[in-house]
């Protein structure tokens, strides 16, 4: 399976959509070397500006470069763009609907090395919960750059996550990305519905294979739009499956699953589908030598997504 880096792919998007919109400009909290925004300021030194370690400052700057009439780009790690810049973000962007577009890079537990204080288990949950924000979360570096060119076009407050790791490739380069739309990207619907987002698209589709092996029909749908999640697309996915599971890198509570939990109990017309949540228990990362070994310490890997899957259909 290929693999390519999310990281390197938006720096290398960012620098080429640089080229055609003039109105971009990037900020970056002191992170531009790891987040790959280091890209774009090569390219364009007088568009890039190096807020520091200030993530609250860069969020309202980024908010009067939106007022101003330029599209601005926020840069640093997911757990501090979510949660140090939270008031500023919530009332210099989100509130007035402001065009300022939000990376949180290193997401989830993908800074592996650096352990809980950098490693961004909530951070799609909390932004999720404000109002006006979008959030968006890609599986692959494909993904990334097709979704920097929808953000871009999209008028009002993006939030994307970026994993800091080198993931399996599962899309095309080619076609456009919409917001809000989910994407098919294993098998065919019947027995069993895995919606999973980020990382977790890889491990759903190794164990869809497992599933499919066995006689067990099981289809893949990529989440890469956490916010807006709309009823009709997740209803749609999982009309007629005796079972269906969330796979997220994120804590559940607030996350994904309980959204899609919700949305299922709502529409209820009889009997519901074995359900399954796989995502982290209230809990916080630790340092690790390797990726791998905290998503098996944490139950995020095709082997859960299997079990939970073979448990819901009892």
């Amino acid at each position: 399976m290929e693999k390519a880096n999310l990281r390197k792919a938006w720096g290398e998007a960012l620098t080429a959509e640089g080229k055609i919109n003039k109105d971009i400009v990037v900020l970056e909290a002191d992170l531009g070397k790891s987040t790959m925004s280091s890209l774009f300021k090569e390219a364009f030194p007088d568009r890039y500006f190096e807020m520091g370690i200030a993530e609250q400052d860069m969020a309202s700057t980024a908010a009067g470069f939106a007022l101003a009439g330029k599209l601005p780009i926020t840069g640093t790690f997911a757990v501090f763009a979510a949660g140090r810049a939270y008031d500023q973000i919530r009332c210099s962007i989100a509130i007035p609907q402001a065009n300022v577009k939000i990376c949180g890079s290193s997401c989830g537990l993908s800074d592996f090395g650096d352990g809980k204080t950098h490693q961004s288990v909530e951070d799609a949950n909390i932004i999720r919960a404000m109002p006006n924000m979008t959030v968006l979360n890609p599986c692959d570096a494909n993904e990334v750059k097709k979704m920097l060119k929808a953000l871009l076009k999209y008028r009002g407050p993006v939030y994307i996550r970026i994993n800091r790791n080198d993931l399996p490739v599962y899309t095309s380069p080619d076609g456009a990305y919409e917001i809000g739309k989910m994407y098919p990207v294993y098998g065919k619907a019947g027995d069993v519905c895995i919606f999973a987002t980020g990382v977790m698209v890889g491990k759903a589709v190794e164990a869809a294979q497992r599933l499919t092996g066995e006689g067990i029909t099981a289809q893949v749908i990529n989440i890469s739009t956490l916010k807006p999640l709309p009823p009709g697309e997740i209803l749609k996915h999982a009309a007629g499956a005796r079972a269906v599971i969330s796979a997220e890198e994120s804590v559940k509570t607030g996350g994904l699953g309980q959204a899609i939990a919700g949305i299922l109990l709502e529409s209820a017309q009889g009997s519901l589908p074995g359900f399954r949540q796989i995502a982290i228990d209230d809990a916080f990362g630790l340092s690790s030598h390797s990726y791998e070994e905290l998503l098996e310490k944490y139950g995020l890997t095709s082997e859960q997504v299997y079990r939970a899957a073979r448990k819901a259909l009892g």
